[in-house]
């Protein structure tokens, strides 16, 4: 921050005055010789105070709304359309195709449309009009994903989904750095930890209870996340930009949305590839666990979703505790790097237990180890992150291209797990201690960042 005639005002933006407004900072064009500044053109919430328990509990039922969106569909309701589309044998491909499109149409729009938000110039506000109209257009989405007669239609119907729910994620990511202030980044971030694995037990509860009733088991996930979403875009002191200040698009913009140049903001790529072989790591174990217990534990196949049932428990009660008690603690202490590295060893240490688990029990340990060390890792890097941003102006959009280091891993895991299982003769062991090692290297890779302890 630099002090102007009016008050202080983001450093990055010195040739700017600011006076305070009820809401946050009034940021109105102002050069120094001028002794007036003019009439307020933006209004900030730049984080100054300590946000309220009213304002985390709705940010966080509607980020748990959001999750829903995406989980319901991935989790369940997907597959059985596709089964009932082109039958047991056919569906595995076809079903690839689908969840393939749609994450290519992911890449793109979530750096996408956190650029459009971050130039939105409604009296709405910045955030608010993508959080609604891309609920309206996702649940449109996947009401054609559930009215289908055809393959065809579903990738069509999915793709508009991801589309439009990727905006209404990249602005939720965004309100983080908006409206709470670094010191309290840990502990919200860790509430919404908590979101993805709640989301996961919510969605499959949700299906059960219509199974049966294909319209409902994809709408209701819709109503029940746009409820919470729609409520807190309403309560919302949303960011706003004026039209004067909004800077014009240019070519270099529109090529600049979906990368961040790594050598200018080295801090950015470090914390992007710790992320990237955290998930890597974590993406080898959700893919193939069920192969897992089939293989090296020699389940049948009949068991294997009450099995899974029982791992995916044990890990998500262990991220929900990891996440409320670490981003807490982190925010208590002031450091972000030593918990994030802690988290990533953690894990690695847990894929070093599955690929010598023999037993069903060993198995369930360590998914619980393994959720202590995603729970702990995803309350504190996002808070991390947050405080590394290269533009906070672009916040966003720069968020967007962050969320490739969580999406390109479920692409490039099932790729490479054959080969790695062929030189490995087909030892899971063998795969799981890859894990670990790409957990393990993204403990390191992120103690080369210098702007945070």
């Amino acid at each position: 921050m630099v002090l102007g005639r009016t008050g202080l005002v983001p450093a990055a933006a010195s040739t700017y005055g600011g006076v305070r407004s009820g809401f946050g900072w009034s940021v109105v064009a102002w050069e120094p010789h001028m002794q007036d500044p003019p009439i307020a053109t933006v209004e900030l919430p730049t984080p100054r105070g300590r946000v309220g328990w009213g304002f985390v509990t709705l940010y966080t039922l509607s980020y748990l709304g959001t999750s829903l969106l995406f989980i319901a569909p991935l989790a369940v309701t997907l597959a059985l359309k596709v089964n009932d589309l082109v039958g047991t044998n056919a569906a595995p491909a076809s079903l690839a195709l689908v969840a393939g499109v749609g994450s290519a149409v992911s890449l793109v729009a979530n750096p996408l449309f956190g650029r459009l938000s971050d130039r939105t110039s409604s009296r709405w506000g910045m955030r608010r009009p993508w959080m609604v109209g891309g609920l309206l257009g996702g649940t449109a989405g996947v009401l054609v994903v559930a009215t289908a007669t055809n393959v065809a239609t579903v990738v069509l119907g999915w793709c508009i989904a991801q589309l439009f729910f990727n905006a209404v994620l990249a602005v939720h990511v965004a309100v983080l750095p908006d409206q709470v202030p670094s010191t309290q980044r840990g502990l919200v971030s860790g509430v919404l930890g908590m979101c993805l694995p709640l989301a996961s037990i919510g969605a499959t509860f949700v299906v059960k209870l219509f199974s049966g009733h294909e319209l409902a088991m994809f709408l209701v996930p819709c109503a029940v996340g746009g409820v919470f979403i729609v409520v807190f875009a309403a309560n919302l002191k949303d960011r706003r930009l004026a039209p004067k200040v909004r800077a014009a698009w240019t070519l270099r913009d529109v090529l600049d949305t979906f990368i961040v140049n790594p050598r200018r903001h080295p801090d950015f790529a470090w914390a992007f590839l710790s992320r990237f072989l955290l998930v890597m790591a974590y993406a080898f174990l959700t893919t193939y666990q069920v192969y897992f217990l089939l293989n090296r534990l020699h389940r049948a196949e009949a068991d294997i979703p009450d099995l899974v049932f029982l791992g995916t428990l044990a890990q998500s009660s262990a991220v929900v505790v990891a996440s409320l008690v670490g981003g807490r603690v982190s925010d208590w202490v002031g450091r972000r790097k030593v918990f994030v590295c802690t988290a990533a060893l953690v894990y690695a240490v847990a894929m070093v237990l599955l690929s010598l688990a023999t037993t069903f029990p060993m198995y369930l340990v360590a998914l619980a180890v393994s959720g202590l060390g995603f729970g702990l890792y995803f309350a504190v890097d996002l808070a991390l992150l947050t405080e590394v941003l290269p533009d906070p102006d672009n916040a966003a959009k720069d968020l967007g291209v962050f969320n490739y280091a969580g999406a390109v891993p479920f692409t490039l895991a099932p790729a490479l797990a054959p080969a790695i299982l062929s030189l490995g003769a087909g030892s899971y062991s063998v795969l799981f201690a890859v894990a670990a090692a790409c957990a393990a290297a993204g403990a390191f890779a992120i103690l080369p960042v210098k702007a945070l302890q």
